[in-house]
């Protein structure tokens, strides 16, 4: 068949076609449905399956994490507990309400314990928190570096919390006009707060 027969053919009257031309027309058509196919259809679908793969990573590393997390459940357990032990028991170091005025006692007797003469011991207004109120005391003693350091040691040392925050200590003149070394800080302590007061 020669290329001038191929371009007389008449595209409506296929049938009438030779053979080997009709056989060309079918692996043409045959081709493009396959192309067509697979363009369309598989590639959605290789698309699918690497987005699926990626998923089966993500989870597989979320199953290890939590595998790992459920063989330490037992130790998370008691870590669990050795925490609300602990914080039990920093609960029951800070004061209700009615040994507030008590570890106020305690803290001007270590001072005066420590030999220290007091300027001045002045109870600020509380400071509530989400379960527990702070109360900060401003201190200002007179005495010299070793008794500072037995009163820090020993207001540390007291069975309530207190803190002791922005010490400063300066040189100044006495009532005797001699120098003497003056200890200025803000003790804090912190107070249960009772159910009613933590709503």
């Amino acid at each position: 068949m020669t290329l001038d027969e191929l371009r007389n053919l008449d595209p409506e009257q296929i049938g009438d076609w030779p053979l080997p031309v009709k056989f060309a027309l079918v692996l043409i058509l045959m081709a493009a449905i396959i192309f067509a196919g697979w363009h369309f259809d598989i590639q959605d679908l290789r698309v699918t399956i690497e987005n699926e793969k990626k998923k089966e990573v993500e989870q597989i590393a979320s199953l290890e994490s939590k595998q790992k997390q459920a063989a330490n459940l037992e130790a998370l357990k008691r870590q669990m507990q050795e925490m609300q032990q602990s914080f039990g028991d920093m609960l029951r170091q800070l004061p209700n309400k009615t040994e507030v005025a008590g570890l106020l006692v305690d803290i001007s007797q270590t001072g005066l314990a420590a030999g220290l003469e007091f300027e001045l011991f002045k109870p600020a207004k509380e400071i509530p928190s989400e379960f527990y109120a702070e109360l900060p005391i401003q201190i200002s003693v007179i005495g010299d570096y070793h008794k500072f350091g037995e009163f820090i040691s020993g207001v540390a040392a007291l069975p309530r919390i207190v803190t002791t925050h922005d010490i400063r200590i300066q040189k100044r003149k006495g009532k005797q006009q001699e120098e003497v070394l003056v200890l200025q800080a803000t003790a804090k302590t912190y107070r249960a707060l009772d159910e009613e007061e933590g709503k």
